[in-house]
This record gives C-alpha cells, sequence and structure tokens, in this order.
C-alpha cells in the first residue's frame, strides 16, 4: 500500500526559504515520476514542479527560478527547495506521481506553507 508524507512546510517571511520533502513508501519511486503540487484557498490544485526517473525537471512558469525540485531514489524520498517565497506561494503542498494517481494514499495530508510578514 502506498503512503505519500509531506512535511517542511511553515511560516516565513515574503524572501525566505522552505525546503519540503516527501516520503514514500509502497516501490513507486522507480516506477513513476514524481512531483509537487499545491492548493490555494479557493483555488484548485495546481502542478508546481515535476521530476522524471533520469532527473530531468520541469516547472510552472510562476516557481521557475525560484523552486528546484530534486529526488533521492534510495531514500524514497523528493524535496523541493524553495527560495524568495512570495506571499502568492501560500498554499498546502503536496507530492504525488507524474502524472498524479487518485488511489488511496496517493494524496497525504500536504505540508502548509504560509509566506507572510
Amino acid at each position: 500500500q502506498v503512503q505519500l508524507v509531506e512535511s517542511g512546510g511553515g511560516l516565513v517571511q515574503p524572501g525566505g526559504s522552505l525546503r519540503l520533502s516527501c516520503v514514500a513508501s509502497g516501490n513507486i519511486f522507480s516506477i513513476y515520476g514524481m512531483g509537487w503540487y499545491r492548493q490555494a484557498p479557493g483555488k484548485q490544485r495546481e502542478a508546481v514542479a515535476g521530476i522524471t526517473n533520469d532527473g530531468s525537471t520541469h516547472y510552472v512558469d510562476s516557481v521557475k527560478g525560484r523552486f528546484t525540485i530534486s529526488r533521492d531514489n534510495a531514500k524514497n524520498t523528493v524535496y523541493l527547495q524553495m527560495n524568495s517565497l512570495k506571499p502568492e506561494d501560500t498554499a498546502v503542498y503536496y507530492c504525488n506521481t507524474v502524472p498524479p494517481i487518485y488511489s488511496q494514499g496517493y494524496w497525504g495530508q500536504g505540508t502548509q506553507v504560509t509566506v507572510s510578514s
């Protein structure tokens, strides 16, 4: 059974940084690309960044140059380094496969990121 657990969120001032982590149980890292998604209050969930098995990355335009996704297959962990954070980055951040799988366990609780002075 797959379970994805996100961590690392918090309250940070504009311009600050956070590093999110997502640990996956179950054998998915060797099979799927992984991604980070976010959902702000009153908005639909959007894809933020993705990384393939061979390390190729892609980002939504609004975070390019500020966010970096990486993965450690040995640790079944995917990371999102977020720099130069802006108030509009405030959201609950989730990890999932790319494209996302909607079966039980693939959408975790997420981790709240709040950017505010």
